[in-house]
Formats: structure tokens, C-alpha cells, sequence
């Protein structure tokens, strides 16, 4: 009896048909029509601050386009994709949650997904890059004096390369998108992993090429910086003051962008789990209630970044226009991007409390 129970299961196991292809509307809502207002509402608020705090960084860092500097650029470029997610993917799942049920069908399904992935993708890529930067510039002290503007736009071309590649990878027939289990919105088809051998490696290939594999890097970077800067502060102490100042700048600048990459990570990292599990673990394991929680804290991560800068009050350099003017007589804000130069010029445009 035993082995027919065990057979039985493993045949069900193969048999296992994803809630998207099952003959249940995979588009309605699994929700209550409450749940679904509250989460629409919650959207419309994420939505509306991440755009109007993305946008403004975008807005007036277009007025000095020409006198940003690489760091500033990739910042930017951080805000565009931030800008992406809100502008492009919200609206879709805003409209169903408030009309219970997905709007868009089949076509919208697949290109919220592509969407959602592709600027999500390129804001981890753009946080690893900028986690690079600031482990080159604290760890190796000699990378700061050759990186020019056509190096950050050379790296800019890699990282939109790199997120579109896997952004459209499943359009190629090795993966997909699906709606969620609430029905209410879309994204990666997790479940090909409980269908066959090649949907395994397709999720697990998006996991550590856009999820493992930059987190590590953002981690090392700055697991290196943090043991640097335990090595070097009695050594920094003996500069002089124009030194002093630059290296407390950097340690400023380092703090903003680990900042960044936590409050991102940590929106992320619940729903990468629960993605896994309903991939690898057990069948519709995962409570339907319970799945849409990490979602809509994964939505928030564009909204973070303009919150982090206000709350440690610093102010993106290229959000005031005409540049930062001395004025000794005045307190002045901090900077609000991600590097800054070493060299004199850098320490004049920018100013310390």
C-alpha cells in the first residue's frame, strides 16, 4: 500500500500542471475584492512618490547633462530604471487589483512581466556596478584617477545589454511569463521548475545570474571596504586635512550606496524565497494570501532610493542647478551621489557639514 501511495505521488508530481495552464481563469482574482483595494491603493502611493522622487533626480540632473561626472551618470541611470518600474509596470497591476481581476490579457501579462524584469534586472546590475566603484575607489586608490565619463557610459551599454538579454531570454522558448497565483499580476514563470529538467535550469540560471551572482559582488565589495577602513583610520589620521576631509567624504558616499543595495535587497530577497520555494518545493505549497505580501514589498523597492538620500540628508549634486557654490557662511547639505573625486576640483564642488 505504501508503494502505491508513493507511486501515487510521484505521478502527481510529474502530472503537475502550473495554476497559469490550469482550466480555472489564471487572470482572476484568487483575492478577496477588500484585499484587492488595499493593495491597489498601496501601489497608487508607492507609484506616485517613486515617480515624483525619481523623476525630479532625472528632471534636474538633465539641466547639467554635460557636466555630470561617472558616478553621477550611474546614479542616474539607477533613477531611470527606478522611474522605469513605476511609469511602465505599475499602472497595469493598479488597474487590476482595483478591478479584480487582470486587465490585459495574455500580451499584457507577458510584456508586464518583461518589464517588471528588465528594469529590476538593471537596477541590481547598476547597484553592483556602484558597489565596484566604491570598493576600486576605497580599496584601490589609484582607480579614481583614470575613470572618465566614456568609461561609465561603456558600462551603462553593458548593463542595459545584460538586463535586456535576460529580461527577453524567455521569449526565446526557454522560459516564460506567467501570472501570479493571485492572478492579479505577472512575472517569471517559476513553475517550469516542477514541469521538466529544462524549465530547472532556466529558473535556476535567472536566480544566480541575476539575483546570487550580483548580490555577491555587492556583498564583497563591501565586506572589503569595511575591513579597509578598520585598517586604515589610524593611518588617515596622520594626513593632512585636505586628505582627512576626502576620505570621511568617501566613507559618507560608501554608507549612502550600502544604504541602497540593503533597501533594495530586502524588498527582493522575501519574494526571490518565496519564488524558490514555489519552484523547487512542494506543489502550491505556498498559501496564495501569503505569496502576495513579498510582491507588493518587491513593488516598493523603487520608492527607497529617494527616501534613503532625504533621510540621511544628503542632496544629489546634479539635482541643484548651477552646481554647488561655496558659501562659507551657510550649513551645507551633503552629497547625494554615489562617488566623488579625490582631486581638489571634487573637493571644492562638493561640501561637508
Amino acid at each position: 500500500m505504501s508503494g502505491m501511495a508513493s507511486d501515487h505521488n510521484n505521478s502527481s508530481q510529474e502530472e503537475y500542471i502550473p495554476h497559469s495552464l490550469q482550466k480555472e481563469d489564471p487572470f482572476a482574482s484568487k483575492l478577496s475584492r477588500e484585499a484587492d483595494i488595499i493593495a491597489g491603493f498601496y501601489l497608487t502611493i508607492i507609484g506616485i512618490l517613486s515617480t515624483l522622487g525619481n523623476g525630479y533626480v532625472i528632471f534636474m540632473s538633465s539641466k547639467r547633462k554635460k557636466k555630470l561626472r561617472p558616478a553621477e551618470i550611474m546614479t542616474v541611470n539607477l533613477a531611470v530604471c527606478d522611474l522605469g518600474i513605476s511609469v511602465v509596470g505599475k499602472p497595469f497591476s493598479i488597474i487590476s487589483f482595483f478591478s479584480h481581476r487582470w486587465m490585459f490579457g495574455w500580451m499584457g501579462c507577458r510584456w508586464y512581466g518583461w518589464a517588471g524584469f528588465f528594469f529590476g534586472c538593471g537596477s541590481l546590475i547598476t547597484m553592483t556596478a556602484v558597489s565596484l566603484d566604491r570598493y576600486l575607489k576605497i580599496c584601490h586608490l589609484s582607480y579614481g584617477t583614470w575613470l572618465k565619463r566614456h568609461h561609465a557610459f561603456i558600462c551603462l551599454a553593458i548593463i542595459w545589454a545584460y538586463a535586456t538579454f535576460w529580461a527577453t531570454v524567455p521569449f526565446a522558448g526557454v522560459g516564460s511569463y506567467a501570472p501570479e497565483p493571485f492572478g492579479t499580476s505577472c512575472t517569471l514563470d517559476w513553475w517550469l521548475a516542477q514541469a521538466s529538467v529544462a524549465g530547472q535550469v532556466f529558473v535556476l540560471s535567472i536566480l544566480f545570474f541575476c539575483l546570487l551572482f550580483p548580490t555577491a559582488v555587492i556583498v564583497f565589495s563591501y565586506v572589503k571596504i569595511i575591513l579597509k577602513v578598520k585598517s586604515s583610520t589610524k593611518e588617515v589620521a596622520h594626513y593632512d586635512t585636505r586628505i582627512q576631509n576626502s576620505h570621511i567624504l568617501e566613507m559618507k558616499l560608501t554608507k549612502v550606496a550600502m544604504l541602497i543595495c540593503a533597501g533594495f535587497l530586502i524588498a527582493w530577497i522575501p519574494y526571490a524565497v518565496v519564488s524558490v520555494w514555489s519552484a523547487f518545493g512542494r506543489p502550491d505549497s505556498v498559501p496564495i494570501q501569503f505569496s502576495v505580501v513579498p510582491t507588493l514589498l518587491a513593488k516598493s523597492a523603487a520608492m527607497y532610493n529617494p527616501i534613503i538620500y532625504q533621510v540621511i540628508d544628503c542632496k544629489f549634486a546634479c539635482c541643484r542647478p548651477g552646481g554647488l557654490k561655496a558659501k562659507s557662511s551657510w550649513k551645507k547639505s551633503r552629497t547625494y551621489t554615489i562617488s566623488a573625486h579625490r582631486d581638489s576640483t571634487a573637493m571644492n564642488e562638493t561640501q561637508l557639514e
